[in-house]
């Protein structure tokens, strides 16, 4: 797909030649512009932003290479390549030297004219990427996300990679983890950053209104319907559309969700016509889909579509000194916020935070910190001005044994081995913040496993046999 990024600017006095040119650039998809002059190349270059200028070397007034000194200077720079029915080595090597990324001799032959204009571009796009990843993974900050661990660095650079495609994505994670700022990011490192951005949280739209909201509807269509109203889609149309908590969407609105996805057609609510629509979906669950699949609360085929691109994000717990980092920005902030000096963690503190499991991810933390902020007037915060889970949480001493936590008890009585089962999977679950992948992984069995442990109800007696 070509996109504004492979804008070309033409310099070509030669007006036979010039509409040639411009004619087989854009039977190829390319938005061409031309002029006939250093000095009009020079005026159009602000407005249409090219990616490649391509000017001869013979111009009226200013020549091609005074042309390319003026180019090279903008930034980031074109690339550039030359073209002269004075094909000589000297010329040639001048205008290279000079920094044009390419040189070809009149009379042109149109495919490798064609080739060459192809690989300058993708070179040029590789190019950017490279220089966006850099930046991506070298930031603390990438979109409003903060992070330096490994995952964090992966998921920058795998949202990068992502965001030039064109296919639906699929956002996973805990509730917490920035699935939004994870959408936002996929738009602003997309070729469609320009276009709206949209999000709309299926759970927050009443069921009988969620088609309308996506689709429109007519002037008419129901009762309270006084005038037409286009609809996400078409508000969308050209960017991209977020829908968070995917999972909470009827069953009976997926379907026409999949057909706006596979055919990029769309009918409003009351309407005999259908619009065509340019949107790339986001989406993000904080639930297992394939799980809803399973249970027939989710279209099977829906989310093989959806799923095209698949980004999990991970857990604060699993993101090793990120979580100090990202303590220590906001208790500066919520300091700076207040007026109030700034505050340092205790190492008792930190070593009760790096314990805590958050299950409310950097949600929790940002608000954990700014509990503390506020209840802390000492140089350091200690784990008593942090939340009581928080606070109390111990780290687990290599070889030690654990006393049983008190949610497996009852009373004064001891559970049977399957009830001491059963509650141990689910506290082990919520200790998880209901991941049930990571519960499964602690507990040393398969997902299946897990899920029959959930749906068995507790019962007396054990898992022993008769002898």
């Amino acid at each position: 797909m070509r996109t504004d990024r492979d804008a070309i600017l033409l310099v070509e006095d030669d007006q036979t030649l010039a509409e040639l040119l411009a004619e087989e650039l854009e039977s190829e998809g390319y938005r061409v512009t031309t002029c006939s002059s250093a000095e009009q190349a020079l005026a159009e270059v602000e407005s249409v932003r090219p990616v490649l200028v391509i000017s001869d070397l013979q111009l009226p007034g200013k020549d091609g290479l005074a042309l390319l000194d003026d180019i090279r200077s903008l930034q980031p720079p074109p690339a550039v390549l030359m073209i002269s029915a004075y094909g000589t080595v000297d010329r040639a090597v001048a205008a290279l030297k000079a920094g044009a990324d390419n040189f070809l001799t009149k009379p042109l032959d149109m495919d490798h004219f064609l080739l060459s204009v192809e690989r300058l571009l993708a070179n040029r796009r590789l190019l950017d990427e490279v220089s966006r990843y850099r930046a991506a993974l070298e930031a603390d900050d990438f979109h409003g996300m903060e992070g330096s661990s490994p995952p964090m660095r992966s998921l920058f650079d795998r949202i990068c990679r992502i965001a030039q495609a064109d296919g639906p994505v699929l956002i996973s994670g805990e509730s917490g983890t920035g699935k939004d700022l994870v959408a936002r990011a996929l738009h602003a490192e997309s070729p469609r950053a320009e276009k709206a951005f949209l999000a709309v949280n299926c759970a927050g739209v009443p069921g009988e209104l969620l088609e309308s909201e996506f689709f429109g509807h007519a002037a008419g269509a129901f009762s309270g319907a006084d005038q037409a109203r286009p609809g996400l889609f078409r508000e969308a149309d050209g960017g991209t559309l977020f829908l968070d908590e995917i999972a909470e969407m009827p069953v009976a609105l997926q379907a026409k969700l999949l057909r706006a996805l596979q055919d990029g057609r769309i009918r409003p609510v009351g309407s005999d016509r259908e619009a065509r629509v340019d949107v790339r979906l986001v989406a993000a669950t904080n639930v297992d889909l394939a799980r809803k699949v399973s249970a027939g609360a989710f279209r099977e085929d829906l989310y093989y579509r959806l799923e095209a691109f698949q980004l999990e994000l991970p857990p604060l717990r699993d993101r090793g000194d990120d979580l100090e980092l990202l303590a220590m920005r906001f208790l500066t902030r919520f300091a700076a916020a207040r007026e109030r000096p700034a505050r340092l963690l205790s190492e008792r503190a930190l070593a009760a935070m790096k314990a805590y499991s958050w299950p409310g991810n950097v949600r929790e933390l940002r608000n954990a910190m700014e509990r503390a902020v506020t209840f802390c007037d000492a140089q350091q915060v200690g784990p008593e001005h942090l939340p009581e889970r928080v606070g109390k949480a111990r780290p687990s001493q290599p070889g030690a044994v654990a006393a049983v936590p008190e949610v497996l008890l009852e009373g004064d009585f001891l559970p049977s081995l399957n009830q001491l089962r059963q509650r141990y999977v689910r506290y082990v679950l919520e200790r998880m913040g209901g991941n049930k992948r990571r519960a499964a992984a602690l507990l040393g069995v398969g997902r299946r496993t897990l899920y029959r442990w959930l749906e068995e109800p507790e019962k007396p007696g054990d898992d022993s046999g008769s002898s």
